[in-house]
């Protein structure tokens, strides 16, 4: 199982329960020791949940089944071995008879001049907790500085990409933000500054436009800052750029506009589409462009290009809901195909799609035609998401954490120097340059006038 995240976890729990630990041997090989639930992101970065909570931990969810920790490097699916890189230590190579490869996608980014030097992203747990650290910190400098230009640029903070992620990111943060505000005294809400560029005329795509343009609407109405079709063009040393001519300064800039395969699919001999995609059939089965079943090869999740039955031409979103559904369908035509029994297609029907969009405001349409707005549809989207949320002691995390903001309030102690812990003792442990000695300025004494001198001045005169 190539990735622990949503596919491989949920796969390999599924396949492990119908197959004996004789009969197989399941392995994972992911560079972290844990799955990130994606979808409470965004909750992890306004601080109404702990960042460990959204984490499964692969040893205690993945009970008799190795994990390897480290980065797979090259595919050879020809030859049956991949290239496993450790974050210590040198490369090495395993086989393996059958190959499930989950291996998620990652930000897809674009050639813009300062993104890569200014921007932070916002896939994993660790980002989302930076964000959060990052945001509060320029609160709080904010809050003791006089430089009026300077404050206005650690308060603009700058989202680019309108999707689920960046909605929902933007939102959290934005509300965080604003409960900082209201407890330091030198920072006001009017000089809090959010912004979103998106590069359609819409933002969350996935949502009727009814509806978005509701969650829209919303949002404007709490200070939001929208340019809707246009494009970030430059960000060198964080001065925004946008294809519209709209200049301004901002210290956070969160890249959110869409995400691209695992590009180590380039290294395989696996066949992909032109999006870098891993090819499936409905079956999950790794398969060429005439439909040929790539003997032994499985794939499913954001790297794969899963074919949409309920919509032909289409395919499926790259979503957590997909991948966990689809692990569970592949399990099964794996379990069935050791046995030499029949293979079902993966197809879903959307039941519903839910967006939080700050504390206790959400959106959502459930079934097609159920419209709920604010509070009813924010309880379904945690209701929704902490159901999904793999094994029971997080679920009752999650569930604590929500309890404890809502009766204590939120949190919002930055704690920035986690990111560079050693920072302060380096500090004290380097020497001090030892001092040079001042040179010693010269020294004229003028000359006292002597009694000759005065009376050779008086003769003269």
């Amino acid at each position: 199982m190539l990735g622990g995240g949503s596919v491989g976890l949920y796969s390999a729990r599924r396949l492990r329960k119908r197959l004996g630990r004789r009969e197989a041997a399941i392995v994972v090989v992911d560079p972290r020791p844990y799955m990130t639930y994606a979808p409470f992101l965004p909750e992890v970065a306004a601080g109404s949940i702990q960042d460990r909570d959204v984490v499964a931990p692969h040893r205690r969810a993945l009970k008799h089944v190795d994990t390897l920790q480290g980065k797979v490097t090259h595919i050879n699916h020809g030859e049956r071995t991949i290239e496993i890189t450790p974050e210590e230590g040198d490369a090495y190579s395993i086989t393996y008879d059958h190959l499930v490869v989950g291996l998620g996608s990652v930000a897809r980014t674009l050639p813009i001049p300062g993104l890569a030097e200014q921007g932070i992203g916002f896939k994993n747990v660790e980002e989302a907790v930076a964000l959060r650290n990052h945001i509060l910190n320029r609160i709080n400098l904010a809050s003791s500085t006089w430089d009026p230009e300077l404050r206005r640029r650690m308060l603009t903070f700058t989202f680019v990409g309108g999707g689920f992620a960046g909605i929902e990111a933007l939102a959290e943060t934005e509300d965080m933000a604003r409960a900082a505000a209201k407890n330091l005294p030198g920072v006001s809400q009017d000089d809090i500054r959010f912004v979103m560029i998106e590069g359609t005329d819409r933002i969350l795509p996935e949502l009727t436009l009814e509806m978005a343009n509701y969650a829209l609407a919303e949002m404007k109405k709490r200070g939001i800052e929208f340019h809707l079709s246009t494009f970030l063009s430059s960000c060198v040393d964080g001065h925004v750029v946008t294809s519209t001519g709209v200049e301004f300064d901002s210290e956070t800039i969160v890249w959110t506009a869409g995400v691209k395969a695992n590009p180590v699919l380039g290294t395989s001999d696996l066949p992909l589409d032109k999006m870098g995609r891993l090819m499936v059939l409905p079956t999950l089965q790794v398969a060429d462009e005439d439909g040929n079943v790539v003997e032994g090869a499985w794939g499913a999740g954001d790297c794969a290009a899963v074919p949409d039955l309920y919509n032909p031409g289409k395919f499926c979103p790259p979503n957590a809901q997909h991948a966990i559904r689809e692990a569970k369908v592949l399990a099964d035509n794996l379990f069935q195909s050791l046995k030499s029994g029949p293979v079902t297609e993966y197809k879903h029907k959307n039941l519903g799609t839910v967006a939080s969009l700050g504390l206790h405001k959400g959106v959502a349409i459930l079934f097609g035609s159920i419209k709920l707005k604010g509070f009813p549809a924010w309880v379904m989207h945690r209701a929704y998401h902490v159901s999904a949320m793999p094994t029971m002691s997080r679920k009752i995390r999650i569930t604590t954490n929500w309890f404890g903001t809502y009766f204590l309030r939120r949190e919002v102690v930055s704690l920035g120097s986690i990111h560079d812990p050693r920072a302060e003792f380096r500090a004290v442990s380097t020497p001090a340059k030892p001092k040079e000695a001042p040179a010693e300025a010269a020294k004229t004494t003028p000359m006292a006038p002597t009694e000759t001198n005065n009376t050779e001045a008086a003769s003269k005169s």
